[in-house]
């Protein structure tokens, strides 16, 4: 089932690639291998890390380790699967030692963050766990009020403060509220802060640090959600709020629709980030805890569709 909705989720990425893959079987040089290959590591947007494979590619043809290129798909996604991160164990987000579990979310404007944050309580719900929002995105109404629809939704409680109230108040109020109710997560949502805009990057970091003195040890975990669809883009925004707090994972949406998929590998591989979850629709459902090995599989998966121009 997991495997179905990420080729789904994948189906651009993968059509995009199909016709190159077909011809590794075919018979062909090295270089004309090596050639195709290149192709197909761009296409997907795998990043730098194309460089690094291609060489290792060549090495693994011309010492013959890799007897015939049509081994090479299957080589390739046993690569692509070891270079990126996924959740340790594959559990994402392990409660804390003690109540509440505070987990923080950030990412910029358009990312689909708000959205995120209902599937993660969702999920969470999934997992038998008692949760409480807090909605710290306090510069955009529109954010609180669809925070507080999903909330409403999904009989989740939400903190809110005033529009425009500070976004640490909101926060401590909340890890008060959770520790009063004694419920097992309180996910934090913050604003769609632009990341060359220092002085909100000055704000996340008091939110985090008014987390950490209501509740021991938190964020217990900062959860950077990152848009699919800006490919290369999303590690530059990654690498900024790195700057600022201490990003334990990452949740990449709108991989339904992205011709990008291969930038979820650079995620791990460039920035030691786990990727722990993926979107893959609109849907509270339609989360995926992310499988290096189902990832891989998933985007180089062989399909008879022309590939998409």
């Amino acid at each position: 089932m997991v495997f179905a909705r990420l080729r789904h989720g994948l189906g651009r990425t993968r059509n995009r690639i199909a016709h190159a893959l077909r011809r590794l079987g075919g018979d062909q040089s090295t270089e004309e291998t090596l050639e195709t290959l290149e192709e197909i590591l761009y296409t997907a947007d795998v990043g730098p890390l194309s460089e690094r494979l291609l060489e290792e590619a060549e090495a693994e043809l011309k010492s013959g380790a890799l007897a015939h290129p049509r081994e090479l798909p299957a080589w390739l996604e046993q690569r692509l699967a070891a270079a990126v991160r996924g959740p340790e164990d594959g559990r994402p987000l392990p409660p804390a030692e003690h109540r509440p579990t505070v987990t923080l979310v950030v990412g910029v404007n358009g990312s689909g963050k708000t959205t995120s944050v209902a599937k993660l309580v969702h999920w969470l719900q999934g997992q038998g766990r008692s949760v409480l929002v807090a909605a710290g995105d306090t510069f955009r109404a529109a954010a609180v009020e669809q925070l507080g629809v999903w909330c409403e939704r999904a009989g989740v409680p939400m903190v809110r403060g005033a529009e425009g109230a500070d976004p640490a108040a909101v926060a401590h109020d909340a890890a008060q509220a959770a520790k009063a109710r004694g419920v097992d997560d309180l996910v934090v949502d913050t604003a769609g802060r632009l990341h060359t805009q220092k002085n909100l990057m000055a704000e996340l970091e008091k939110v985090s640090r008014i987390l950490g003195r209501q509740v021991e040890g938190a964020p217990h975990h900062v959860l950077l959600v990152l848009d699919a669809t800006t490919g290369q883009n999303a590690l530059q925004q990654a690498r900024r709020f790195l700057e600022s707090v201490p990003v334990t994972g990452a949740f990449l949406t709108k991989l339904d629709g992205t011709a990008k998929g291969g930038a979820t590998l650079a995620v791990g591989e460039e920035l030691g980030i786990p990727v722990l979850f993926v979107g893959v629709g609109e849907g509270l459902e339609d989360l995926e805890v992310f499988d290096p090995a189902e990832f891989a599989a998933a985007l180089l998966a062989p399909r008879n569709e022309p590939a998409e121009t």
